[in-house]
């Protein structure tokens, strides 16, 4: 049970490891895109590809059910399926529900766990195979890997890695479950740490934060819903950037202290902190270098909102 990028290499490596995979359950093809197009979500794509029979019910608690129990599985798999399985579901499969989930539990439960670890501005981070009950994320812990997060790693980046790293991790679950040597342990609610969805709001710059924050703000939110400001009406989409010195006492949080090719497009933050954006998009545009923009464009506007 998984939908988007993140969840096909543990479906795919359960395949290699020799593993039926009697069925695929993912959420409903919806429309993407400016045209509106139907597209299959990367798990359809990939057990299509692989003559594995898809399931696609708009809530698996009530029209996936009667699918699931037919199936009779030994065991099932969620990997960011996107849905909530009720108690009824969860007593399907005969040894139980295992879910990878990209955090290194208790800490970051919820659906965006790889996206505030990098807001947050952590360097380590994580993924944990655990037994799913009928809590958000609160399952006993079977296994966890740490993963160390580079400088300027961004969410999509991060997810490539913990997606790999979920893959293998998952495996070694389901072995030691055969073997019957897997650890299960209780999480310790005590360090608990829950965020919530990420909404298109997220991705907004507020200048008065220190730009330390504001980078891994950026980071985090890329690329969706992608990190933005508004300046003169226009909102400008931010794709990277860099905290730099500021001239402390002379500008105001959002301010911008310098707007060409030769210095880039350096934007007072928090304290004495500023921001120099590396990589913006203009409405209408396309991503490019902030110095590639700044030549052939003179940018009027002095404050960033």
């Amino acid at each position: 049970m998984g939908t988007p990028d993140f969840a096909v290499p543990s479906l795919r490596s359960l395949l290699e490891a020799g593993y039926p995979v009697i069925g695929v359950f993912c959420q409903p093809d919806r429309p993407k895109g400016r045209g509106n197009k139907v597209e299959f979500c990367p798990v359809k794509q990939f057990s299509l590809r692989h003559d594995l029979p898809v399931f696609q019910p708009a809530k698996i608690r009530l029209d996936g059910a009667e699918a699931l129990r037919m199936l009779q599985p030994d065991l099932c798999v969620t990997a960011a399926f996107g849905q909530i399985l009720s108690e009824d579901n969860l007593s399907v499969p005969r040894i139980g529900t295992v879910n990878v989930h990209a955090s290194l539990l208790p800490k970051y439960r919820g659906s965006a766990p790889i996206n505030w670890a990098l807001i947050n501005g952590e360097k380590e981070t994580g993924v944990t195979t655990m037994l799913t009950d009928k809590g958000l994320d609160t399952g006993d812990i079977l296994l966890a890997r740490k993963v160390p997060i580079r400088e300027g790693m961004t969410a999509g980046e991060l997810t490539e890695v913990l997606s790999e790293t979920g893959a293998q991790l998952l495996v070694e679950t389901v072995r030691r479950l055969e073997q019957g040597d897997c650890p299960r342990q209780k999480q310790n609610d005590a360090e608990m740490t829950y965020f919530p969805m990420l909404t298109k709001e997220t991705g907004h710059i507020d200048f008065e934060k220190d730009a330390g924050a504001i980078v891994h703000l950026i980071q985090g939110v890329s690329p969706w819903p992608g990190a933005y400001a508004s300046a003169a009406g226009d909102v400008m989409k931010i794709w990277r950037a860099e905290a730099v010195p500021s001239p402390q006492g002379t500008y105001a949080p959002g301010e911008v202290i310098s707007a060409d090719a030769a210095s880039g497009l350096v934007v007072q933050a928090g304290g004495s902190s500023a921001l120099r954006v590396l990589e913006l998009q203009m409405p209408g545009g396309k991503r490019m270098k902030a110095a590639d923009y700044l030549r052939g464009h003179t940018f009027a506007a002095r404050k960033f909102e």
